[in-house]
């Protein structure tokens, strides 16, 4: 009885365990199918991140559709996904940036007068220059009592000589008009001028009939005597210096344009000058001069410009401020603080998006008060950042962005611009061969600026790579289209056709 006791309930145990194992083991079946089916994109979980399209980070303004080879290097494509930064941008928490007090600016495009405001200082005009020469030999008898420095008005006396010549040739004058021979009288009349006789002093020889031998030398022209060569006593030669005067009718304002504005200087351009001697006075001038060599240790142009004088009140040595007022024309600018010089070039960050910010190589030009001409690079309405650019050139620099665009500049300027129409040609060997590519292990392009490199080419079609196999060195000849390089011809080295 006890036997038959245990019996049944070991029967009953087995049961329920074997019932427990059936179940979990339908349940495990049932897991292992749902898990083994395909997910399609509609039903990818939630935290799955969507790829866009694949590139070469080396070619990132490339996209391509599908995963796979690049075209360009021996590298797998990269995904990106939706929300990443573009590819050679930077990616930052809009919170962060709202936390740092980075602050944007739109690229604007302004019309400006093209101003400038220089330092200058007054300057003689050394174009009204009059020097006063002994036209014979003589003595000096009498000298004006003056110095160098003093200013003389036109006419003044300067100095009298004593001209022995003159004596002896107004004598042979007298005696010929006394003759009456009108042709005679007039050679010998042209013999006082060459010897430099004035024709006030001829004419009061004539007119009184007595011989004067001394010459009295006058100021030619108003202005500053800078040089007095004579003394009482002297003996003169033909051709001798006697004075220098300058004159005081109109000065210079020599001024100093910084290097990076020589381009906006023109000749006739209109100058206003304001000076401390008379304040609230504006003088007005042109530029007349713009000299061809820059200073080597200010790095600046002298431009000069003409003011009228008459009353004499400028000075040389004065100091003024000038503004220079260019034509009007249309700039496209940036705030100055926005920009980032590195040296070798500069670059603005763009704003791509909330949190998305990409360097942009630019060209400046002149400097507009706090702001930068853009001369390329930009566009009129787009954003960059005006504070904080720093730290993301920090952050472009630890994600490589500068290095991948250097890379892309690089890659671009090697494909050709017109690749279609070019042929280039090269040897190598075949690492892989199916009848849609061929992959080769090739050494230098020299048309493409290509070093040695392992890569794949499309094949027109498979007759192209007829009786070639695996490890044959080749001499191939390929051009680029908008489907990647595809072979033009490809025979094994050393074979001819």
């Amino acid at each position: 009885m006890k036997t038959l006791h245990k019996n049944l309930v070991l029967g009953a145990l087995l049961l329920v365990i074997g019932l427990g194992l059936g179940i979990g083991l339908s349940r495990w079946r049932a897991g292992s199918a749902s898990s083994a089916a395909p997910i399609s994109p509609s039903t990818a979980p939630a935290g799955e991140r969507q790829v866009l399209y694949w590139y070469d980070p080396m070619v990132p303004q490339q996209k391509f559709d599908k995963p796979g080879k690049s075209p360009f290097m021996d590298m797998q494509l990269v995904p990106k996904y939706a929300g990443e930064a573009p590819a050679g941008g930077v990616a930052v928490d809009p919170r962060v940036a709202q936390t740092l007090g980075w602050r944007t600016a739109a690229v604007e495009k302004i019309t400006t007068g093209a101003a400038v405001e220089v330092a200058a200082t007054v300057q003689l005009n050394e174009r009204e220059v009059a020097v006063v020469q002994a036209r014979s030999s003589g003595f000096v008898e009498r000298v004006a009592s003056l110095a160098p420095g003093d200013v003389v008005s036109a006419g003044a006396s300067i100095a009298e000589l004593l001209v022995p010549e003159w004596s002896g040739a107004l004598q042979e004058f007298l005696a010929v008009r006394g003759t009456g021979d009108a042709a005679l009288t007039a050679a010998a009349r042209q013999r006082l001028v060459l010897l430099g006789i004035p024709a006030s002093t001829i004419d009061r020889v004539e007119r009184t009939g007595q011989v004067q031998a001394r010459a009295s030398v006058h100021a030619p022209i108003s202005g500053l005597l800078q040089e007095l060569m004579v003394r009482p006593g002297m003996t003169v030669s033909p051709g001798m210096t006697l004075a220098k005067i300058t004159g005081l009718s109109s000065v210079w304002l020599e001024a100093s344009l910084p290097e990076t504005q020589t381009a906006f200087a023109r000749l006739g351009m209109p100058a206003e000058a304001r000076m401390a001697a008379f304040p609230g006075e504006l003088l007005k001038g042109k530029v007349t001069t713009i000299l061809p060599e820059a200073n080597a240790q200010t790095r600046t142009l002298r431009v000069r410009i003409e003011l009228p004088n008459p009353q004499g009140r400028l000075r040389a040595g004065m100091f003024a401020q000038v503004r220079l007022a260019g034509v009007q024309s249309e700039a496209l600018v940036v705030p100055a603080e926005a920009v980032v010089r590195t040296g070798l070039r500069a670059l603005v960050y763009l704003v791509d998006g909330p949190g998305r910010y990409r360097p942009v190589e630019v060209q400046v030009g002149r400097e507009l008060g706090d702001k930068l001409e853009v001369l390329n690079g930009l566009q009129a309405g787009q954003q960059v950042v005006a504070s904080g650019q720093f730290l993301l050139d920090s952050e472009a620099s630890m994600q490589g962005v500068m290095q991948r665009q250097a890379s892309t500049a690089t890659a671009a300027a090697a494909v050709p611009t017109s690749p279609s129409s070019s042929i280039h040609q090269g040897t190598g060997k075949i690492l892989e061969l199916t009848a849609q590519e061929v992959t080769l292990d090739h050494g230098p392009i020299p048309s493409m600026q290509w070093g040695a490199m392992q890569m794949p080419f499309k094949l027109p079609s498979p007759e192209a790579a007829k009786g070639l196999k695996v490890g044959d060195a080749v001499r191939f000849s390929f051009s680029q289209t908008n489907d990647g390089f595809v072979i033009q011809t490809l025979e094994r080295n050393g074979a001819t056709k």
